[in-house]
């Protein structure tokens, strides 16, 4: 217990030294205020005795005149008649007082004096005027508290504080009249808010709001104003300004070129291509030793995975696996774009097919080198021959032909050929000379993107320049955040990752789009502010609509297209894109899909809730609904729909979008009449001597009568007769009678043509 003791002690005696300096000064200003006291006093005493001596002075001036005459008169008188005499001169007759004034009088004596002041009546003493104000008697108050020179009672450690700010305004007031006004350097950008311009150039918001209406102009002051408007009011306060655009946030993001001697070699990337079911994830698990096509819906990549091998020499290579289906030729493309070597994938057994040819200009169109790999050798039907000269026709010469494309036989059900495609792979590397620096803020693509319901948003990056690492701050298109934590491929926690290093990042303030750059900024001020910048400029994008004129609005009611509204949300951005993209692909001229919205997480309220107000279906891709999510589907009735294969998924849009269409009317013409004769046939039907030129005339038949080529009227026959019998039909070369209803106007000669109306389900 003794060093809470010491510890006690010390923090009291440090408090008693405390309280003694506060007192000690505090009797310091006491005692001062005490000698002004005492100084003050003895200044008003000292004005008192010279007023008292100036009062004097001035009775005895005026004493003097009387004094004389007593002077002249004889010394022996006596008192009694000395006090007498000036009665007596009173008494005396003008004569005798002419006579006397006649006399020579004797010379007078000036004293100087002082004006005459009125003496002021003598202040009662402190304690007596204290003794006879009865209202305030037994009370202490601040002035007797502060102004009783016996007291022994300090002033409150308050008033000293307040005394001593007075003092200290007092002192600095006196130097801020001779200073100068401080010209700022204001930095303005595009548009900027009154109070905010005035924040910058330290001014009261008051006055630029003054000076504006001055021009002209009545804003507030949580009104934007333009930049040249804030430049005149920058003048007009005596400030300089530094023009600023919004894009020039963007300045740095690019990146430095990096000088060639921090350049050191890196692993190559290496994108797998190539048509569906042609074996490319089955050759990259080959690779890599393990079992990926089992755990994927229908056999068919769905995501993109990022995979990083070591070979049999230590040298690592890095793989992207990008899904072969065609709705992901955007997930592929972007793939071919961060790739340094692409292989693309052939089955000996089938060939080039549709995907393999994309594959093959998503590739000429990056200018990225390519690996053919054929595989499927170990099948009897192979023949890997053909597809080298198929790939003729595209412009690929394999080395055997005379070119310099490198191409490898293997199977990845055999594991055979494998060895010689890393060896290919390494020498292509060696010939390309791929170089980064590691050792500046990293760079980086975006591969995949999801929100994970346990971490949040994560996204799958490709480094290309620099190292990422833990608690780097970063950009990523639209979406800002800080490095938590770094996944590798293998699920493993690391600090840091290099050029040319997949890794999952976390710490994202939300889902980026997969493609994005990654840039580490030196702060997250400038990371929030280049996000909220694109931010802006994405909604504004979405926001602009075209001008429009009257013309094209009628146009636009006229021909109505219908809309098929839906909702997606996936597990992955890549995915959603995918889904987004070939339901955009199926739509038609009369017919379209309206994404109301896509996102990547669970199906949630909100999602439920928008879906419910546009009796949209809601489409789930490898994602399920909240339990509150669910309940409020049942409630509005939303369609809730899940798929873990793009294929059912577009199929069953595009039937469900194909019922949505009017059937297709498909007329047959069977037959065509002259008109004969026309008779009459109740009110409102006539009846019609026809000759008929070709094909069949039937009852119930459709028709339209024309005249000069121009149809008059559409009609159908209600009934039909030869030689006074009712008949079914009637061939080319005879003639018959046939009633045409809900129709008059028939004049002989005008031809009748007769034709069969089919109805068919719209496809798209």
């Amino acid at each position: 217990h003794t060093p809470p003791q010491s510890l006690m002690s010390r923090q009291e005696l440090q408090a008693k030294l405390l309280r003694e300096a506060e007192e000690a000064r505090m009797a310091a200003l006491e005692e001062a205020r005490r000698r002004e006291d005492a100084a003050r006093l003895a200044a008003s005493e000292e004005e008192k005795r010279r007023a008292e001596e100036n009062r004097l002075a001035a009775e005895a001036a005026e004493a003097e005149p009387a004094r004389q005459p007593e002077e002249q008169a004889p010394a022996e008188a006596p008192a009694p008649a000395a006090e007498a005499a000036p009665a007596a001169e009173g008494q005396e007759s003008p004569a005798s007082t002419a006579t006397t004034t006649s006399a020579a009088p004797p010379p007078r004596r000036f004293t100087p004096v002082a004006p005459v002041k009125r003496p002021e009546p003598a202040k009662p003493d402190r304690a007596k005027r204290g003794d006879d104000n009865r209202r305030q008697a037994g009370k202490l108050t601040v002035t007797r508290a502060l102004a009783d020179d016996d007291s022994a009672r300090a002033r409150s450690l308050a008033a000293l504080k307040r005394a001593r700010e007075k003092e200290r305004r007092a002192h600095y007031a006196g130097g801020a009249q001779q200073r100068e006004k401080q010209v700022r350097d204001v930095v303005v950008p595009e548009s900027i808010t009154v109070q905010e311009l005035a924040n910058r150039m330290a001014e009261k918001g008051a006055d630029l709001v003054k000076a504006l209406f001055k021009m002209g102009t009545a804003v507030t002051l949580n009104q934007p104003i333009d930049q040249d408007t804030a430049e005149l009011l920058v003048e007009e306060f005596g400030h300089r300004i530094q023009r600023v655009s919004e894009a020039d946030v963007e300045i740095g993001m690019e990146g430095e070129v990096d000088a060639p001697e921090t350049l050191k070699p890196r692993p190559p990337v290496v994108t797998i291509m190539g048509h569906v079911d042609h074996g490319k994830t089955s050759l990259l698990d080959a690779l890599r030793g393990t079992n990926v096509v089992s755990g994927e819906s229908g056999g068919i990549t769905q995501h993109i995975g990022a995979y990083q091998i070591k070979t049999k020499g230590g040298d690592l290579i890095t793989f992207l696996d990008t899904p072969g289906h065609e709705a992901f030729s955007e997930m592929r493309a972007r793939g071919a774009n961060v790739t340094d070597i692409v292989i693309l994938v052939v089955a000996a057994d089938d060939g080039l097919m549709p995907q393999t040819i994309e594959a093959i200009n998503h590739t000429k169109a990056a200018g990225v080198p390519m690996i053919v790999a054929i595989n499927k050798v170990d099948k009897p039907e192979a023949n890997p021959q053909r597809v080298r000269e198929r790939l003729l026709e595209h412009e690929i010469v394999v080395e055997d032909m005379g070119g310099d494309v490198q191409d490898v036989e293997v199977s990845a059900l055999k594991k055979t050929g494998l060895d010689d495609l890393l060896d290919k792979i390494m020498l292509q590397a060696e010939l390309m000379e791929l170089t980064a620096n590691p050792d500046r803020p990293a760079e980086g693509n975006v591969i995949e993107a999801q929100l994970d319901k346990g971490r949040g948003a994560v996204a799958t990056v490709l480094v290309r320049k620099g190292t990422l690492k833990v608690g780097d701050t970063f950009v990523i298109g639209a979406e800002s955040g800080k490095v938590r934590a770094l996944i590798n491929d293998k699920g493993q926690n690391v600090k840091a990752a290099g050029p040319s290093t997949p890794v999952e990042v976390l710490g994202l303030s939300g889902v980026p789009m997969a493609g994005d750059q990654l840039t580490v900024v030196e702060n997250e001020a400038r990371a929030r502010e280049v996000a909220a910048y694109r931010q802006e400029q994405a909604t504004r994008k979405r926001t602009t609509t075209a001008p429009t004129s009257f013309e094209h609005m009628f146009s636009a009611l006229h021909n109505s297209v219908i809309e098929y509204p839906v909702v997606i949300k996936g597990d992955v951005q890549g995915s959603v894109e995918a889904i987004v993209s070939s339901l955009n692909r199926i739509s038609t001229d009369e017919i379209k899909v309206r994404i109301l919205h896509s996102g990547v997480g669970a199906i949630t309220e909100s999602d439920v809730t928008l879906a419910a107000a546009s009796r949209a279906p809601l489409i789930g891709f490898n994602v399920r609904p909240n339990a509150k999510a669910r309940q409020l589907a049942e409630r509005d009735k939303v369609s809730l729909r899940y798929y873990d294969v793009i294929y059912d998924l577009i199929e069953e849009v595009r039937n469900e979008m194909a019922g949505q269409l009017a059937p297709e009317r498909i007329e047959t013409i069977v037959g065509r009449a002259e008109v004969l004769q026309v008779f009459p046939a109740g009110k409102k039907d006539k009846a019609a001597g026809l000759l008929v030129l070709d094909g069949i005339i039937r009852k119930g038949l459709s028709a339209r009568l024309t005249r000069d080529d121009v149809i008059v009227s559409r009609t159908h026959i209600a009934s039909l007769r030869r030689f006074k019998d009712d008949v079914a039909e009637v061939r080319a070369g005879m003639e018959c009678g046939a009633v045409l209803q809900d129709t008059n106007d028939i004049k002989v000669g005008d031809t009748l043509e007769l034709f069969e109306v089919e109805e068919r389900a719209r496809t798209l």
